[in-house]
């Protein structure tokens, strides 16, 4: 039932560390936060972002690195370093003149858990915290950093008709 309605979504919204990655940081001895990446993750938003649905990231924690692989994936909408995630949301989505019940909202763990209320999907990795998976629409069978948002993405572009043709075979 909850899958039938990945077809109206209009925007994705995700949170970075136990979303994008698995919530380990690593510190080098100069002091830089390190964070892994799944490539899959990466491809399926390139692709969303190509088949005209928008990625969007809003964060807490805020790091170079992080930025520039997003960017690097072309996402646009990064926002690194936000106390308010509701607040933000609410205007980015006025921007794009999206409304809250046509958005995805993808996090783990309680800076996310306002805007998942408030949108019309909430989703979760398996391992996000307890308050956050009872909230959720949609819990994967996968935790953060291991292919989450790919499994999202693709169920959503698929349930779209914008999943696969020949011309989505191309590296990025």
């Amino acid at each position: 039932m909850v899958l039938q309605e990945f077809a109206k979504i209009k925007a994705i919204v995700m949170d970075v560390d136990g979303v994008l990655t698995d919530g380990t940081v690593q510190v080098d001895e100069h002091g830089e936060q390190l964070r892994t990446f799944n490539v899959k993750d990466g491809y399926a938003m390139h692709l969303a972002i190509s088949k005209g649905l928008p990625i969007v990231v809003i964060s807490g924690g805020k790091n170079a690195g992080v930025q520039r692989r997003l960017e690097g994936l072309g996402i646009q909408e990064i926002h690194l370093g936000v106390a308010d995630k509701l607040t933000l949301l609410g205007d980015i989505l006025h921007r794009f003149k999206i409304e809250l019940e046509d958005v995805m909202f993808i996090g783990d763990d309680m800076p996310d858990y306002h805007c998942m209320k408030a949108v019309g999907i909430a989703a979760c990795p398996a391992d996000a915290v307890e308050e956050i998976r009872q909230i959720s629409h949609y819990v994967s069978g996968k935790s953060g950093g291991k292919g989450v948002v790919r499994e999202l993405i693709e169920k959503t572009l698929k349930l779209q008709n914008k999943w696969f043709d020949d011309n989505n075979v191309k590296s990025i």
